[in-house]
């Protein structure tokens, strides 16, 4: 199965891989409603760099461990899943020059669910919305982070 998701955004392609790339950026985009805990790691996104992340599915506490595997400033960095809730999953940040001093941020994430048949049955609509929804607000946080504009005073 793949994702993808695109956003413009009004910053260079190197201001949006910075953004990645800083101490905390990880925990930025977690959105608010999902229950992450970082265990170990976050710190880096060069390969060989993992991550252990405690999430929950429903009432399931599942652990995931991922290691970055590509790395290629300010266009592209990549992680894969080492272990966890997917049959596998490869997660490719791309950033994209879009050619009038923006950016096209695009994530690109090839996964299959657990399970076999049954699994894509019961898990294909859930998963897929659960992306879609944390994906928004990723590219939304990302993009409201790199566009802040100045407060303008008030005209009186």
């Amino acid at each position: 199965m793949q994702f993808i998701k695109e956003t413009s955004i009004a910053a260079t392609p190197e201001a949006v891989f910075a953004f990645h790339e800083r101490p905390g950026a990880l925990h930025s985009l977690v959105p608010p409603w999902e229950s992450v805990e970082v265990i170990e790691g976050g710190s880096s996104i060069r390969p060989g760099a993992r991550v252990v992340i405690r999430t929950h599915f429903g009432p399931i506490s599942l652990r995931w461990v991922a290691e970055h595997t590509e790395y290629d400033p300010p266009h592209l960095f990549a992680d894969r899943q080492v272990s966890g809730p997917f049959k596998s999953w490869y997660h490719r940040h791309r950033i994209l020059d879009d050619g009038a001093g923006g950016t096209i941020l695009r994530d690109e994430i090839e996964y299959e669910l657990p399970g076999g048949r049954l699994g894509q049955l019961l898990l294909r609509r859930t998963i897929r919305r659960k992306l879609e929804r944390m994906f928004n607000y990723r590219h939304e946080a990302t993009r409201r982070s790199l566009e802040r504009q100045p407060i303008s005073p008030k005209v009186r």
